[in-house]
């Protein structure tokens, strides 16, 4: 039953009538803000009357430049975003905003690929084409309003202000204080395994719009009948409200074990499907992993999603123990002072898919000027060490800058048709400031907002 409230925000909003906006529409900005403050306040609330916010001019506007940014591949169509533009963006924007408007909208099959993971295994991805991509971004932007209020605080995958440092600070400040025993959780074929009934279900807790859900279903089906494709602008989200109900049961947990004095023997953090749960490493508290442990498979059960128990493992970071997250080994050291602190370091497999990709450069584009391949070197560069910066990850970066001053030596010297590396040839000085290798591997300290233990 519609509110009070409801009622003056929807004639506010649409000047009384469902689907005419009123003349001076309010801003998106401020839209999403008065969203997510109703979502906040009322967790049950399901909202009603906002399909037509996603065929927005300003929605779509804001959709379209947020994919040109990602700059990803084309779909099946082939279209390229200097193609759209050569032919008119606005008039673009307007046949899709018409077909939202009209209810014509019929997504296009996607492109599937696959990508070389970590671990040797293939990564599928479902590419959609560029309108396609719009259309999911402006439905992200609605949902995301609605949502983002009922997220729990140790989720940070792909949401706004929060990313991988962020999780990581976390977790490391769990360890600090004493949460030493870690369940790493791994999730089979997360992806692919999401139940679309399930999916709507918890969607169709929060949205009481017909024609909403109806498009949501047109994008999430066009993939197939089961599974959130990695691809699209809106498969983030997705994965995130369905897994919310095990943050919710985590931080409940966090809740229902504390000890009299206030301390937290639970913690946790998930980054999409990337999960670990931290417990208290005190002999009294030795019991909270079966109990975890237990919790965590009856909630999957409950999603019909598979623990992986082959990478699943249970560390103690007390004896030495150490387990992966977002692309680090986190282990417990020593420090100067005495006291043991954790440590954040590259794995071994993120430097050896660095030094790959370097070398596959050096070798297709051995024949053009040193000038041309540094200039696909370092972005790459950049992106790796600014990803890894915020973590222990000097003597790591030691290495890679060595091993990058001794490939352009070696590039050099077999351009001339020299053996060894040029020592004293070439100088540090010509490789960083006369051909501009990439040179920032400083290491920068969290100092973002203060996290909260997780």
């Amino acid at each position: 039953m519609r509110t009070y409230y409801d009622n003056v925000l929807f004639k506010f909003l649409f000047n009384g009538r469902q689907g005419e906006m009123i003349k001076a529409p309010i801003k998106l900005q401020d839209l999403r803000r008065k969203i997510y403050i109703k979502a906040k306040a009322e967790p049950t609330h399901r909202f009603w009357g906002i399909y037509i916010h996603v065929y927005r001019m300003d929605v779509l506007n804001q959709a379209y430049e947020q994919a040109k940014r990602n700059n990803g591949a084309p779909g099946i169509d082939g279209m390229l975003f200097k193609m759209i533009e050569a032919s008119g963006k606005e008039k673009f924007l307007q046949e899709i905003q018409h077909e939202l408007k009209t209810e014509t909208y019929k997504p296009m099959p996607n492109r599937m690929c696959k990508i070389p993971k970590n671990n040797g295994k293939m990564r599928k991805l479902s590419i959609p084409v560029i309108k396609d991509r719009i259309v999911q971004g402006a439905l992200k932007i609605v949902l995301e309003s609605i949502f983002e209020a009922d997220f729990q605080e140790g989720s940070y995958g792909y949401r706004p202000n929060q990313g991988p440092q962020q999780a990581l600070e976390s977790v490391k400040q769990a360890i600090l204080l004493g949460k030493t025993k870690v369940i790493d959780l791994d999730i089979k074929a997360y992806f692919d395994s999401v139940r679309h009934d399930l999916l709507f279900e918890k969607i169709a807790r929060r949205v009481d719009d017909d024609q909403l859900m109806h498009l949501l279903k047109l994008i999430c089906k066009a993939s197939g009948s089961r599974g959130v494709p990695q691809g699209g602008p809106i498969s983030p989200l997705l994965a995130n409200i369905f897994l919310t109900e095990i943050d919710k049961m985590l931080e409940k947990a966090k809740d229902t074990t504390k000890s009299p004095s206030g301390r937290t023997r639970v913690g946790y953090a998930r980054f999409a499907d990337d999960i670990v749960v931290l417990t208290s490493g005190y002999p009294e508290d030795e019991w909270l992993i079966p109990a975890v442990w237990r919790r965590l498979n009856e909630e999957m059960t409950k999603l019909r999603l598979e623990i992986n128990v082959e990478k699943t493992k249970c560390v103690d970071l007390a004896k030495d123990e150490s387990f992966s997250f977002l692309g680090f080994d986190i282990r417990l050291v020593r420090a100067l002072s005495g006291k043991k602190r954790p440590q954040a370091t590259p794995k071994k497999e993120a430097k050896e898919k660095l030094t790959v990709k370097i070398k596959d450069i050096c070798k297709r584009y051995r024949s053009q000027p040193l000038e041309s391949i540094i200039k696909l070197i370092n972005p790459i560069l950049r992106g790796w060490v600014n990803y890894f910066r915020t973590g222990n990850s000097g003597r790591c970066f030691k290495l890679i800058k060595r091993w990058m001053e001794n490939k352009i030596r070696r590039h050099l010297a077999r351009a001339r048709g020299q053996k060894g590396f040029g020592w004293k040839r070439w100088s540090t000085t010509l490789i960083y400031e006369v051909l501009r290798l990439y040179n920032d591997y400083g290491i920068r300290y969290y100092n973002g907002p203060k996290v909260k233990p997780a």
